[in-house]
C-alpha cells in the first residue's frame, strides 16, 4: 500500500510513460485511493516532448467492444469495462467520439464459419449491442462492401485519440500531477522502502527522482525499465515473462474523396481462410487489413501485420515515416473488400504504428500483463484494446496500489 510521501521522497508515485494508459493510471492514482480517498503525489516521466507520441497516436482510434478476446482474460474484462468508461469520459470531457458501430463481415461464403466463431465468442463474452444482420440489412448499411454475411457491433465507436490524450493530461494536471517531459529513465534501483530513478534530459543533464512506488507504463520501453530493476525478462518462479516483441502495422489512405467516403463505419473482415480467428491473431500479430474511419468519417485501410526482427531494440526509436512499399498488398486487400473498381492510384501511404506484444505461447494471443511486485507495477504488452481499456486499467492499478 502506498501512503503519503515521506520527506525523503520527491513524490509518492512515478508513472513512466505518458501514453493514454500511463495518463489514465496517473489520473486515478492522483484522484485518491478507493479506500479512504488518500491523495497521493504523482510524477509522470516521459521521454518525448509531449503525451501520446507512440502507440497511443498511431492506431485506428476504434473503441472496441470485446468480441475478439479470450473469455475471462484481462483484455476481455478491461475492454468491456473500459468501453463504457471511455464513452462516459468522452461525454463528460467533450472528446470527439463517433458512435458509428462496426461491421464484422464474412466476405466470402467460405468465411462464414469464422464469422460464427466471432459471434459465439461475443455472446460468451457478454458483449452488448451485437446482432446478426440479414444480407439486405448489411448491404443497406454499407453498399460498397463485399460480404456474404455480417455481425453488427453497436458498442463500437471511434474516438479522437489526440483529444482523448489531451483530456487525460488536463485531468491529471487538475489533480496536481507533475510532468517531466523529455526525460528518459537511464537507471532504476531500490533504495530503502522506495525507488530511485536516474533521469536524463535532452541536453544530457542528469537528475534523480525518489519515489515510493513505480508504475511502468513505458510501452515498448517497459522491458528495459524492468531489467534495470533486476527483473529477469524471460521470467522465473516469481516473475512472468516480461520480454516483448514488436509488430509493425502500416496503413494506406484513399487519395480519391469518393473512396474516402465510401464506408460509414469500421468494417472488420474475418481473416480469409481462417475459421479460428484467435489462432490467426496469435500467429500474424493482428486481425489483418480492415477498413477503419476516423472521427471525421474518412476511411482508411489497415493496419497490416509484420513481425520486426527480434534484434530490434525494445523501446528504441520507431520509424514512423510513411513509405510506399505495400501498395500491391493493400490494393489486393482493398479490392477484396470493396471490389475491383479500386485502382492502385486511389491509394496513398498512411500512418505507421508499432504494437508492443508479449511472447505468444501456442495459438492463444497473449493477454495484457499487469504484474505487481511490492510497490512496482509492470504493464506489459499493452496493445489493442489498450486505448479502449485505458481507464479500466487505471482503476485496476489503483486497486493494486491501495
Amino acid at each position: 500500500m502506498v501512503g503519503e510521501a515521506s520527506p525523503a521522497l520527491d513524490a509518492d508515485i512515478a508513472v513512466i510513460g505518458a501514453g493514454v494508459v500511463g495518463l489514465a493510471v496517473a489520473e486515478r492514482l492522483a484522484a485518491g485511493g478507493v479506500a479512504g480517498g488518500t491523495r497521493r503525489s504523482v510524477v509522470v516521466v516521459e521521454r518525448h516532448e509531449a503525451y501520446g507520441r507512440e502507440t497511443s497516436a498511431h492506431n485506428t482510434g476504434i473503441v472496441h467492444a470485446g468480441m475478439f478476446y479470450e473469455t475471462g482474460s484481462l483484455k476481455h474484462r478491461l475492454c468491456l469495462e473500459g468501453n463504457a468508461l471511455l464513452h462516459e469520459w468522452a461525454d463528460a470531457h467533450t472528446v470527439p467520439l463517433r458512435r458509428c458501430g462496426k461491421l464484422i463481415v464474412a466476405v466470402e461464403p467460405g468465411d462464414l464459419d469464422g464469422l460464427e466463431r466471432v459471434w459465439e465468442r461475443g455472446v460468451t463474452n457478454e458483449v452488448p449491442g451485437m446482432r446478426h444482420l440479414t444480407p439486405q440489412e448489411a448491404r443497406a448499411l454499407e453498399p460498397r462492401v463485399r460480404m456474404a454475411a455480417a455481425v453488427w457491433s453497436g458498442a463500437s465507436s471511434v474516438v479522437d485519440q489526440a483529444a482523448y490524450a489531451r483530456s487525460l493530461e488536463s485531468a491529471c494536471r487538475d489533480r496536481g500531477v507533475l510532468f517531466a517531459y523529455q526525460h528518459s529513465v537511464v537507471s532504476a534501483g531500490r533504495e530503502g522502502g522506495g525507488f530511485v530513478l536516474g533521469l536524463r534530459d535532452v541536453d544530457g543533464h542528469t537528475s534523480t527522482l525518489r519515489v515510493g512506488a513505480v508504475v511502468n507504463a513505458a510501452g515498448h520501453g517497459a522491458p528495459a525499465i524492468a531489467s534495470m530493476l533486476g527483473f529477469p525478462l524471460d521470467g522465473d518462479e516469481r516473475t512472468p515473462i516480461l520480454r516483448q516483441r514488436v509488430n509493425r502495422g502500416r496503413y494506406y489512405d484513399f487519395a480519391d474523396p469518393e473512396w474516402a467516403r465510401s464506408v460509414s463505419r469500421p468494417v472488420y473482415p474475418v481473416p480469409p481462410g481462417s475459421s479460428d480467428v484467435q489462432r490467426h491473431q496469435a500467429r500474424a500479430g493482428g486481425l489483418g487489413v480492415h477498413i477503419s474511419i476516423d472521427v471525421d468519417g474518412v476511411a482508411h485501410l489497415g493496419p497490416d501485420t509484420a513481425w520486426m526482427p527480434d534484434a530490434s531494440p525494445e523501446g528504441g526509436p520507431m520509424d514512423y515515416r510513411s513509405v510506399d512499399e505495400g501498395r500491391e498488398a493493400f490494393l489486393a486487400a482493398g479490392r477484396w473488400l470493396l471490389g475491383d473498381d479500386l485502382r492502385a492510384e486511389d491509394l496513398v501511404p498512411g500512418q505507421v504504428g508499432y504494437r508492443p506484444k508479449l511472447v505468444t505461447v501456442g495459438d492463444t494471443p497473449a493477454d495484457f500483463l499487469i504484474f505487481r511486485a511490492g510497490d512496482y507495477v509492470h504493464l506489459g504488452g499493452i496493445e489493442s484494446p489498450g486505448l479502449t481499456a485505458s481507464l479500466a486499467i487505471g482503476r485496476y492499478v489503483e486497486v493494486l496500489l491501495t
